[in-house]
């Protein structure tokens, strides 16, 4: 990759990073399903004026939408409303990778690699360390809604191998679009007409500077970016700089937010990362060096 889109890699993997402690700062400001909604609403109402029609089939940016805006991020902000930490999340949510692997086998017959099926069982291994620590002192639930949420989110991925949309962009616009109502209609059955109000009449810049960031920098930019970076280089070239994602999100939620990072985690951490770089790299076989016949070299000596 040239040295620019190396930078731009890692920027946008750091804001989906920070993006959780972000995320948290709204969530003090928000009910998680409202959050969500708005946050959906923020990035596709002033982008449909300049993203044309998805050139996909209407079905599968409605299951995108579910799939991906209604139930992983309605699960990931429920989870971290009742408590998930943020750094936590980032990396807990990053087992879609496992979840993607496991989908892709079973309804795309895609038989995963050896490598695949390793590095699997070593994040899995860290995911349960997480799971024995963060249960220690916290509620098993949030956690797992966010494991739920990372379910979603590898059969979003698997709808959105199917779809093969042309421009990543105006797809996740109009993913975004979708989002908006089946977020709002839950906000108001589950959280109530009351709650919203009170959160929309005293809103603070602190929750509209969260909102915005969510919406245009982390959705809009980072997604715009990442698909820039997909069309320019091989997947296998791009999707290893996810992984930064969670090392971004537990630094930032340490650093801002002071989330404890206790050796256990650290290692756990570990063993997810290295799980998931199995799951996702490709290990290329060293290129063999051309057989050149005896006569050949003879005679140009000669």
């Amino acid at each position: 990759m040239k040295p620019r889109h190396v930078a731009l890699a890692v920027l946008v993997t750091s804001i989906w990073g920070v993006n959780f402690v972000v995320i948290k700062v709204g969530l003090a400001e928000f009910p998680p399903l409202l959050f969500s909604a708005l946050r959906f609403l923020a990035a596709a109402v002033p982008a449909l004026w300049f993203v044309g029609r998805p050139r996909v089939a209407w079905k599968w940016v409605l299951a995108v939408g579910f799939l991906l805006g209604v139930a992983k991020f309605g699960l990931l902000f429920i989870g971290m409303g009742a408590g998930m930490p943020a750094g936590l999340s980032s990396l807990v949510l990053q087992s879609q990778v496992i979840f993607t692997v496991v989908f892709a086998a079973v309804l795309l017959r895609e038989r995963p690699r050896p490598v695949q099926l390793a590095g699997m069982a070593v994040a899995a291994v860290g995911i349960m360390l997480i799971a024995l620590d963060y249960g220690v002192t916290s509620p098993m639930s949030a956690l797992l809604l966010v494991v739920l949420g990372a379910v979603a989110w590898g059969l979003s991925n698997v709808a959105t191998r199917h779809a093969k949309p042309p421009d990543a962009l105006s797809f996740i616009v109009w993913v975004s679009a979708v989002a908006v109502l089946p977020l709002l209609g839950l906000s108001l059955v589950f959280e109530g007409p009351a709650a919203g109000w009170a959160a929309l009449s005293d809103l603070r810049w602190t929750g509209v500077s969260a909102l915005l960031f969510i919406a245009w920098v982390s959705t809009l930019f980072g997604f715009g970016v990442w698909g820039f970076l997909l069309r320019e280089y091989d997947a296998s070239t791009v999707v290893p700089f996810a992984l930064l994602v969670p090392v971004a999100g537990m630094f930032s939620g340490w650093l801002l937010l002071d989330e404890a990072v206790s050796p256990v985690r650290i290692g756990a951490a570990a063993l997810v990362i290295a799980g998931m770089a199995a799951t996702t790299v490709r290990w290329s076989k060293p290129a063999t060096p051309p057989i050149v016949h005896r006569e050949v070299v003879d005679a140009r000596s000669g």
